[in-house]
């Protein structure tokens, strides 16, 4: 029984933990987003493309991590504890799918180019249109960790 208490102390520790590392990521991609939206019209063609080519890297890298690694892992634990994790998970995942096409299409149109300034009306467009996804993605992926995985952590014995 102290065998079974260990392994999930350290296997839904390790999840936590994976959760933590993401929403610190989650904080820089809102940090280099918000100043990009501040800045953009008034920043250099060069300078523009070169905070887009890093908000794209890490745009694309949290968007990665969220569907490789983390939604695995709260699908698994709703697996484990099976108490409706996984229907919940059917309906929320589509949703968070569509906010990863509207990343997917931003990183496309504009990752790796340096654009004019008649070109930032459109910018300014996108950036809106990103930013609107991110929030919804925001939500769904916070309903996701508090019902998949915030819900069980009374069931599992404490990291501490």
């Amino acid at each position: 029984m102290l065998d079974n208490c260990q392994n999930a102390k350290e296997r839904w520790g390790g999840v936590h933990q994976l959760i933590d590392r993401w929403l610190k990521e989650r904080q820089e991609l809102l940090v280099h987003y918000c100043d990009l939206s501040d800045t953009a019209r008034g920043t250099a063609s060069e300078d523009l493309g070169k905070k887009l080519e890093r908000l794209c890297e890490i745009l694309v890298d949290y968007t990665s991590a969220g569907h490789f690694e983390i939604y695995e892992q709260l699908i698994q634990e709703a697996r484990e504890f099976d108490d409706g994790g996984i229907e919940l998970a059917g309906r929320v995942y589509p949703r968070i799918s569509e906010t990863t096409e509207v990343v997917l299409d931003f990183n496309e149109r504009v990752d790796g180019k340096r654009p004019a300034e008649a070109e930032m009306d459109d910018l300014m467009t996108e950036l809106s249109r990103l930013g609107e996804a991110l929030e919804t993605r925001f939500e769904l992926e916070d309903f996701l960790i508090e019902h998949l995985h915030n819900a069980h952590a009374g069931k599992v014995p404490s990291s501490a």
